[in-house]
């Protein structure tokens, strides 16, 4: 597994200032994806055991609210492994900061992966240029969704983040 770069305070993605990581690798190749350059799966640097301390450490501040995980596509089965380890060490070093992640795939598709044990918020749906909406808070296109995780689980139904 591959990750794109590192963000140590980002207020893009995300409520307040963040620590994002944009993983590497992507197979939907979305028309105008904001981010083409981690499309490829060799590109980037390699994640290791290393990346996800430089996350940890670089998130040890209380201005940070929280993680952003993007892409590419964290949740793809070539990341997933990666994902739900840094997502994990994540919750169990900062148990009161939240993780958001943005995935192509639906929730519906991918609800039961582990990585759903630690994130809070999940943007999913492949972005739709034609579909594109710039007065959307944290999508690109109206056919995403801002998903509560806790409370989908807990509802067992979708719950969009109000």
């Amino acid at each position: 597994m591959r990750y794109n770069l590192i963000r140590k305070m980002d207020i893009s993605n995300g409520p307040g200032v963040r620590v994002s990581i944009f993983m590497q690798g992507c197979s939907f190749h979305c028309k105008n994806c904001f981010n083409p350059e981690t499309w490829d799966f060799e590109g980037g640097q390699e994640f290791t055991e290393d990346t996800i301390n430089k996350v940890l450490e670089l998130s040890d501040k209380k201005e940070v609210k929280g993680l952003s995980i993007l892409g590419g596509e964290p949740m793809h089965p070539t990341n997933i492994e990666g994902t739900t380890k840094l997502a994990k060490a994540f919750k169990e070093k900062y148990p009161e900061k939240n993780i958001w992640a943005w995935s192509g795939f639906k929730y519906e598709d991918i609800k039961d992966n582990d990585v759903f044990n630690y994130i809070d918020v999940l943007v999913d749906g492949q972005y739709k240029d034609e579909l594109h909406d710039p007065t959307l808070k944290w999508r690109g296109s109206s056919n995403q969704r801002v998903i509560d995780i806790k409370e989908s689980k807990k509802q067992n139904k979708v719950c969009e983040l109000k």
